[in-house]
């Protein structure tokens, strides 16, 4: 039997613009992954997504690694992560989800994922963590992570409570992390709680602006699509904004429809191929390659936004064709920044 219900949810975090002050917080890493309890009793290994379901059938080689260690009875916080080169790649960890059992049995010697530990909720020794502060569970954290042997898959993530240290990490990140998370020192667990702070490094790019979609049920814009032209010369897209106010949508709308039968995306165009794709998805509006706006992204995957942008500004001094995908180029070489953090958490 699992020391904790397996339907226990995590503790979450509230973004903020800035890390707080005082001494009454500790900064971590915030890692590009799944978020994942880890539940084991005996060989039992449970993998729950925040969701709550179950993701041990997709990261077959993460369970046996734990099925492994010599810690029997814990619960433990963290992150599921898949290493490519230098960085950490979150489209790789998607295709990791994948309904076909020889594609999961491939996936998992192709790209194995690795599990990033930040918090303990139980132990054997200790039995429920939940209402003890964060550096009783730092401490049981380090003393499971003794027992798990030394598989390079398995990490413990540093932190520091020296909050110039956790804007160095920020500042130098170049899209190797997701961001600091901010846990304040003198509480308990709180699960399903917003309790944390996150902040993130938000970074902007000016875009073309190549179709737009239609809000659900209405025929005024709902988002605008945006794209950055590739060493070919081809319009890619690369994510949307629809952070739009409803007093400029009338107007707005009726700009776009006029714009109305250009060429849209000439290289990669949303609505593609996907398992994720909907009728509602595909449905875009091209336009003529006239607008450009200038947005704010946190975090970018595959070439393209991994969220829905912010809307800045627009840029009627800047030309279509002056926005290219250099703009991403610093986001996309990290460097070895994530193996330095990670070794100071050994």
């Amino acid at each position: 039997m699992f020391p904790l219900p397996l339907d226990t949810q995590p503790m979450e975090a509230k973004a903020v613009d800035t890390l707080p002050h005082g001494d009454a917080w500790q900064f971590e890493p915030k890692w590009d992954g799944f978020r994942c309890l880890t539940f084991k009793a005996g060989d039992a290994v449970d993998l729950r997504a925040k969701s709550g379901k179950s993701l041990s059938r997709y990261f077959p080689e993460m369970v046996a690694a734990l099925q492994a260690a010599r810690a029997d009875h814990f619960v433990l916080d963290g992150e599921l992560a898949v290493p490519v080169g230098d960085t950490l790649s979150f489209e790789a960890l998607q295709a990791r989800i994948h309904p076909a059992a020889s594609r999961v049995t491939r996936l998992a010697t192709e790209t194995p994922a690795m599990l990033i530990l930040f918090d303990c909720l139980a132990t054997e020794a200790t039995g429920p963590l939940l209402e003890t502060p964060l550096p009783a569970r730092r401490s049981a954290l380090q003393a499971v992570a003794k027992h798990l042997g030394h598989d390079a898959r398995i990490r413990v993530t540093p932190f520091t409570r020296d909050r110039q240290e956790a804007e160095r990490w920020l500042a130098k990140t170049h899209g190797a992390l997701d961001g600091i998370v901010a846990k304040p020192t003198d509480q308990a667990y709180a699960p399903g709680q917003r309790a944390m702070l996150k902040v993130k490094l938000w970074r902007s790019a000016d875009c073309v602006v190549g179709g737009f979609r239609y809000e659900r049920g209405t025929m005024q814009v709902g988002s605008l699509l945006l794209g950055l032209f590739n060493a070919r010369g081809k319009l890619d897209h690369v994510g949307f904004t629809s952070a739009i106010s409803h007093a400029d949508r009338p107007g707005l709308t009726a700009k776009l429809e006029g714009l109305r039968g250009g060429p849209g995306f000439t290289g990669d165009a949303p609505g593609g191929p996907s398992r994720w794709s909907t009728e509602r998805s595909a449905a875009w509006v091209p336009l003529r390659l006239e607008l450009v706006v200038e947005v704010s992204y946190d975090h970018v995957t595959g070439g393209r936004f991994r969220h829905g942008t912010m809307l800045l500004r627009w840029r009627p001094d800047k030309a279509p064709y002056q926005c290219s995908v250099d703009q991403l180029e610093e986001e996309l070489q990290p460097g070895r920044l994530i193996e330095q953090i990670l070794a100071a958490g050994t």
